[in-house]
């Protein structure tokens, strides 16, 4: 029953011999599905990151400074990428993007680095999920003549006395890579047989490429095998995050005329003055107000979202002062046992991964005796047919799957109300 749509992995190519090669391997081995955006076969590139559950952008021969077709659409997704902290990759022409994209510097060298060369690792890199473990020196493949200077807050990873920066991380989940830590013996031989004349300044290029990449592939493969599980890892949140974020500048004007139905749902839940409550998945706080308003001023009222943007727009809307806002899994909240009296939630348990795994959590955090209120401003069969699609009989909120599901959770479902115009589960934790 987990109605989250699949996610892959977006592979954006610039040149045809510039592929993924061990990063799609590590990708695959982690069982994640590839999709890829051949800019240099003419494939467009898309206009919003859709379900991407990380992003991934090689190099090319263009410069990230000057404009060529895709640019702008692939800064707009790396800026889209980041301010959700989806997982992003950038290679060559990719990491020359990503700091773009950040607000850093992109600009010509002194003149190009191509063939092998050592990187030496910077101190931060012994601490960071993907470069911890590789050794101070290390040996790559350069191909490239343009430089960057770093956006502000990034953290630098790699660096050679021609080029300081190889390799830097911006926040906790993009990296780039100035060099080509990803080719194998294939894409050595791709890339000498698609660019001769650089090939020739590095004579030894070919010849000593299988003592090079003995050298490079473990520590190759497990910086990659890294970021496939934390992509692995991250993708139910990165999916919730991608879908929630561009509907939030909105998504007070979408329900403006819902306010009543949720303040008449939250009365249901028999609040008293002084007690917890809890809003998972608060959305812009549309329930705030209501249940400020039954635990009153001693009472603590809680409001959880997992995307920034939405509590951005509480904020918008001027209630950030009627509750504490976190941002959390709804899955793994940072709460302790029975630390809330009641729980309030709208539409979330139809797009969490696993809706079992949610209720044991929301059963977890609350108190015996405590409340769970389920909510929808509009029915099942209304909201399906507004979607132009059948009642799913897989749905979590359908009574037969609710409720044995509810109960093995350890909440008792005393009221159910599929109506036109709402939807209400109301259920009490019993052990």
């Amino acid at each position: 029953m987990s109605p989250v749509p699949p996610t892959d992995v977006l592979v954006v190519e610039h040149a045809p011999q510039e592929g993924p090669y061990a990063i799609g391997t590590a990708l695959e081995a982690a069982g994640l599905p590839v999709r890829t955006c051949r800019t240099w076969a003419g494939d467009p590139v898309p206009d919003t990151l859709g379900d991407a559950a990380a992003l991934v952008l090689m190099g090319g021969p263009a410069a990230a400074y000057e404009d060529f077709s895709g640019r702008t659409a692939e800064l707009a997704l790396l800026r889209a990428a980041l301010e959700v902290e989806v997982p992003v990759l950038g290679v060559c022409l990719g990491a020359q993007l990503l700091g773009e994209a950040a607000g850093g510097r992109s600009r010509p060298g002194s003149g190009p680095q191509i063939g092998w060369g050592e990187v030496r690792a910077a101190p931060a890199a012994h601490g960071d999920p993907l470069f911890a473990g590789v050794p101070e020196h290390l040996p790559v493949l350069h191909w490239h003549g343009d430089t960057m200077d770093l956006p502000a807050g990034a953290t630098l990873l790699a660096s050679c006395d021609r080029f300081p920066v190889q390799a830097f991380r911006l926040g906790g989940s993009a990296w780039g890579l100035q060099f080509h830590l990803e080719v194998d013996k294939a894409a050595v031989d791709a890339f000498a047989a698609a660019f001769p004349d650089e090939a020739a300044t590095a004579p030894d290029l070919v010849a000593s490429a299988p003592r090079n990449l003995a050298a490079l592939a473990p520590h190759r493969d497990a910086v990659f095998a890294r970021f496939a599980a934390l992509v692995a890892d991250r993708a139910e949140r990165s999916a919730t995050r991608t879908f929630f974020t561009p509907k939030a500048a909105k998504w007070e004007a979408r329900f403006a005329a819902d306010g009543p139905r949720y303040t008449a749902a939250v009365l249901q839940m028999g609040l008293r003055p002084g007690g917890r409550a809890l809003d998972v998945g608060c959305g812009s706080g549309r329930a705030l107000p209501a249940l400020r308003a039954e635990v009153g001023a001693e009472g603590v009222v809680l409001g959880v979202e997992l995307t920034p943007a939405m509590l951005t727009a509480t904020a918008k809307e001027g209630r950030a002062d009627l509750a504490r806002l976190l941002m959390a899994d709804a899955c793994r909240l940072p709460l302790a046992d029975g630390a809330v009296d009641g729980i309030f939630s709208a539409g979330l348990i139809n797009h969490v991964p696993d809706p079992a795994a949610a209720l044991r959590e929301w059963a977890r955090v609350s108190a015996p005796g405590g409340v769970l209120l389920l909510f929808h401003p509009s029915g099942r069969a209304e909201r399906a047919a507004r979607h132009g699609r059948p009642l799913d009989p897989d749905d979590p909120l359908a009574e037969e799957n609710l409720r044995p599901a509810l109960h093995a959770a350890g909440w008792s479902l005393d009221c159910y109300e599929d109506a036109s115009l709402h939807f209400l589960a109301r259920a009490v934790r019993v052990h």
